[in-house]
């Protein structure tokens, strides 16, 4: 499930991009405020929506829900996420190992010489 989110998600971001840029910008008729046509083009007075701003406004609620998918999928993980999480972890068993003495104090050691 994890990663069908991840393919649609990357999938409608390319989407995304690509409708935002084949789009007619409001700052392309930025020659109309300066004498020719009407200013209020430049301010946002647009017609009626068509396919691309359509498109976009579906490509961004279509991101909006994969973003909010994935933020609760990582979140709230399941409790096996792999093959190795059904393992049985065995219990080392004990080995007796030897215990090593301490050194012992010879009259020929360098720790003689350190003042106390």
């Amino acid at each position: 499930m994890e990663i069908f989110v991840w393919v649609i998600h990357v999938l409608t971001a390319i989407v995304l991009v690509g409708l935002v840029l084949m789009q007619h910008g409001k700052g392309a008729d930025m020659g109309a405020a300066f004498g020719t046509g009407s200013a209020g083009s430049v301010f946002g007075s647009s017609g009626s929506a068509n396919f691309l701003s359509r498109s976009t406004a579906v490509a961004t609620g279509i991101f909006f829900i994969t973003s909010l998918s994935l933020t609760y999928i990582y979140a709230n993980p399941s409790q096996s996420r792999g093959v190795m999480d059904k393992h049985e972890v065995s219990q080392p068993t004990q080995s007796t190992v030897a215990p090593t003495s301490a050194p012992s104090n010879t009259s020929n050691s360098k720790s003689q010489e350190i003042p106390k």
